[in-house]
């Protein structure tokens, strides 16, 4: 493991990125109560977000073997942001609404509904710069962006957790069935957007109803 004395304080290191995951969390969301507001569909369904621990930005330096002088490039996802979408279409307009706001710049994208991984992870990564205000002045933090479906979340979410236990080295018949839970669910995706228009109907109408 990684000496971790490369930063003096972890706690004041981490804490621009604490600060900028709950205001890009209440601006997002904010985002989907004006869509509601104005009796829209909103794109985003939910969103959620997290900073990583010291030890696990230590471990994934070990692993990746990143040298402590390039942690803030070799780790971009110490600041997470995941937004829940309810059609793939949806993720696409979430990316451009990102994209066009002055206060976050994208610096970089990964695509892998268009271009999934092998294993079948399919997600849409935003990789951007964000100004968080402190006493001291401004500091730019990167954050990770991550876009899905609940379908792709639902794949990623146990995926994730055989990566772990099989340290990303899967066995063959896992990844072939991996592989297939993958393509079933984005199946679904594409079976939901073939009748998005109902069911973004039954959603204003459940949402509307008065009990």
């Amino acid at each position: 493991m990684i000496n971790d004395d490369f930063i003096e304080d972890w706690d004041i290191f981490l804490a621009p990125y604490n600060q900028a995951v709950e205001e890009i969390k209440l601006k997002l969301k904010n985002i989907r109560s004006e869509y509601r507001e104005h009796g829209k569909h909103t794109p985003i369904e939910f969103v959620t977000g997290r900073v990583k621990t010291k030890e696990s930005i230590l471990e994934k330096m070990e692993t990746r073997d990143i040298a402590p002088e390039d942690l803030l490039i070799g780790v971009q996802d110490i600041a997470g942001i995941r937004i829940m979408c309810q059609f793939v279409e949806d993720i696409y307009i979430v990316a451009e609404l990102i994209k066009d706001r002055t206060d976050m710049h994208v610096i970089l994208i990964r695509d892998y509904i268009k271009n999934h991984k092998q294993s079948g992870y399919r997600s849409y990564h935003m990789v951007i710069e964000y100004p968080v205000h402190r006493v001291q002045g401004i500091t730019y933090v990167i954050v990770e962006i991550q876009i899905r479906t609940l379908a792709m979340n639902f794949w990623a979410t146990i995926d994730h957790s055989l990566n772990y236990k099989y340290s990303g080295m899967y066995p063959e018949h896992i990844l072939t069935r991996l592989q297939r839970a993958s393509e079933a669910a984005f199946q679904l995706d594409e079976e939901m957007s073939e009748i998005r228009s109902e069911i973004r109907e039954a959603t204003y109408y459940f949402e509307n109803r008065h009990d």
